[in-house]
């Protein structure tokens, strides 16, 4: 079996979804999917191998990767669901209220003694790309762990 082949099979297998249920929430159908890690990803359709790659959460690169032994990063769900315009708008209100508690007489926090108007504007973005990145994979965890199976998509 190609390396490759097993790569994905052990990814789909933490993804806790069977085959059949992957390939149908990934849009692939499942006798397409079933051909693919039979006869070998090199005999599969480049257009194919990126969806399942997509649906994997890695890049085809990082699949080429972990087929050579390479270490590449760990996710810690491959697959998270997307999040929407509603979600987008509760992630930005939510960064907006906690750059609030940071600024100020009345900030709750302070970094190195320093307050968020004393950081240089490159920290200051650096912080909030930070805690953006944060809620945003909040946001995608909780959105797989309490959203009904029959809604996931």
């Amino acid at each position: 079996m190609d390396k490759r082949t097993e790569v994905i099979e052990q990814l789909i297998d933490k993804t806790g979804l069977s085959k059949k249920a992957f390939a149908e929430q990934i849009g692939l159908p499942p006798t397409t999917l079933r051909s693919m890690l039979q006869r070998g990803v090199g005999n599969a359709s480049v257009d194919n191998v990126i969806k399942v790659c997509k649906g994997l959460g890695i890049t085809t690169e990082e699949l080429e990767k972990m087929a050579n032994g390479d270490v590449v990063r760990e996710s810690a769900a491959p697959y998270l669901p997307e999040l929407n315009a509603k979600d987008e708008k509760d992630i930005q209100t939510e960064l907006q209220k906690m750059i609030d508690g940071l600024s100020g007489d009345s900030s709750y926090a302070a970094f190195d003694g320093e307050t968020l108007e004393d950081m240089d504007e490159e920290d200051r973005e650096l912080l909030k790309a930070s805690l953006e990145n944060s809620l945003r994979l909040a946001k995608r965890l909780a959105k797989q762990k309490f959203t009904p199976k029959k809604y996931r998509k």
